[in-house]
């Protein structure tokens, strides 16, 4: 059984190209994998592995970065690694929006706990903005959220710009940090009465019974689970190899779904000499399947 740890903690960090190199030496040697984005705004990752040795990894970065505690985090339990490899990104921004994160403009009243949710939400009077991309909104959402049909969330302060200031709006996002970055950036704007789900709809899946849930659906998530269900249990989904689309187990039904080359998404946009490349990958991949070995395909999402 592996422990996938999710957390992210908004801060300055100086000098953080230093670590980059580091904390992937540090990650390979427990054998632990898994992403993790620095930038000088903060540190967001999800990493996996053993459970004393993702301690371990969450130990040594709370000591590299002087963290008492995570703005954020969250466990869950997989039976297999969700990971292939250990990576250590920097950026400019720890979520990229093209806007640099004010930390004097921290809000903390602005959370909500998962709790008291329901209850904000259901207020009429709520404008309730689901802060992720379109293929993860249709995956699974809360009930009445608004999908922005947004491609980057670089598009989004384009969005933004058509709310009025006066109004009450509500955000979530798959962990948090996406909404850390939106709320701040409509502080600057002069919005007042702005919301996000503590933790995200991770940590909202994890504390609601599901018989008062108001979620629909699954969470898609960026590694080879592709999705999870309530308690972060393992969800239904697969994974599109042709465009990287999250596939239904319905959608998997149809005769345009062909593993590991193509789905309804894709089926008429790949060309002849995609799909004959893609069924070479697939029966390669296959290959490796039965001799219990990994391939050179491996990918992930």
């Amino acid at each position: 059984m592996f422990y996938v740890q999710g957390f992210y903690k908004i801060k300055r960090i100086a000098n953080f190209y230093q670590y980059k190199d580091l904390l992937k030496k540090y990650l390979l040697s427990k054998f632990v994998k898994g992403t993790i984005i620095l930038s000088p705004e903060g540190i967001n990752g999800t990493i996996a592995g053993k459970k004393k040795d993702v301690k371990n990894c969450i130990d040594y970065i709370k000591d590299k970065f002087s963290i008492v505690s995570f703005d954020s985090h969250n466990t869950s339990i997989c039976e297999f690694l969700p990971f292939y490899r250990a990576k250590v990104k920097v950026k400019k921004e720890v979520v990229p929006i093209g806007l640099k994160l004010k930390f004097n403009e921290k809000n903390k009243n602005c959370y909500v706990d998962p709790n008291h949710w329901n209850k904000l939400i259901s207020d009429e009077n709520v404008t309730l903005i689901d802060v992720r991309k379109s293929f993860e909104h249709k995956v699974g959402t809360f009930k009445s959220a608004v999908n922005p049909k947004i491609n980057s969330f670089r598009e989004f302060p384009k969005y933004f710009n058509k709310l009025k200031k006066n109004n009450k709006i509500a955000m979530f996002c798959t962990g948090g940090i996406r909404c850390e970055k939106a709320s701040n950036f409509l502080m600057q704007k002069g919005f007042k009465n702005v919301f996000q789900l503590k933790g995200g709809i991770f940590n909202y899946l994890n504390k609601i019974n599901i018989k008062k849930s108001l979620w629909q659906g699954e969470c898609f998530v960026f590694d080879n689970r592709v999705s999870v269900k309530h308690k972060l249990s393992l969800g239904s989904y697969s994974m599109c190899r042709g465009c990287r689309m999250p596939i239904s187990v319905q959608e998997k039904k149809s005769s345009k779904y062909k593993e590991g080359i193509s789905c309804p998404y894709c089926y008429n946009k790949l060309t002849k000499s995609q799909k004959d490349r893609f069924s070479m990958r697939q029966k390669q991949i296959l290959i490796a399947r039965k001799l219990n070995k990994a391939h050179i395909y491996q990918k992930e999402y």
